[in-house]
This record gives structure tokens, sequence and C-alpha cells, in this order.
């Protein structure tokens, strides 16, 4: 029989990279701003004016290569694009001490929501 492992919701915390919480936010939000991309039909000249970036650096975003990007960064885009940015705090529950970042996006609204619990 075949063994395999459940995943945690994670992938980069499953394969034990640093910083999983962080990895997993920038994926999700480069994801979200792919598809705003793609919703408003930009070009790639457009999009390099709109978030001031040149044309190579908006191929790494597109394909997830996103080292060279901080979360400050991927949140002006956001904000370049249209969206709103609303960042949540809320106390850590006693028995979950490690960090937790969730992005949540509601395309039915322009608002992009972050949330660090």
């Amino acid at each position: 029989m075949t063994e395999y492992t459940i995943s945690s919701g994670n992938i980069f915390e499953d394969l034990g990279f640093a910083n999983a919480e962080e990895k997993l936010a920038k994926v999700k939000l480069a994801s979200v701003i792919y598809d705003l991309i793609t919703e408003q039909e930009l070009s790639e000249q457009e999009v390099s004016q709109i978030l001031g970036i040149d044309e190579a650096k908006i191929s790494n975003l597109k394909n997830g290569r996103l080292q060279k990007f901080s979360l400050e960064q991927m949140f002006d885009f956001l904000v370049a694009l249209g969206q709103k940015i609303e960042i949540l705090v809320t106390p850590q529950a006693l028995a979950n001490s490690s960090l937790s970042i969730q992005v949540m996006y509601d395309s039915a609204t322009p608002t992009q929501l972050v949330s660090l619990v």
C-alpha cells in the first residue's frame, strides 16, 4: 500500500521552508495580481507603467518567481491596480502560538483583505 501524508494546507510548511506563512501569502497575492491583470485585459507594457516595474519583473511575478518581491511591494501593486487593502490584527489563540497570515480576495467587490491572525 502506498503511504502518503495529508497536507497542512501550506506546501511550504510541509516541505520545511522557513517563513512558510509569508511564502504562501506571497503566492496568493501574486495570484490575485495576475487575476486582476487578466480581468482588466492589460498588456505587459500597461502593467509595467501601472506597477512601475520592468517587463522582466512582471514575468517573474506572473510565473511565481517571488523571491525579490516583498509583501509590502505586492500590496503596492494591488493598490496600483485599484484594490483596497485591509489588514486585520487579532490576538492569537493561546493554543496556537504560531504566526498565521491569511489572504482573502473577494472578486465581487473591489477589496483585497489580508488578515494577520
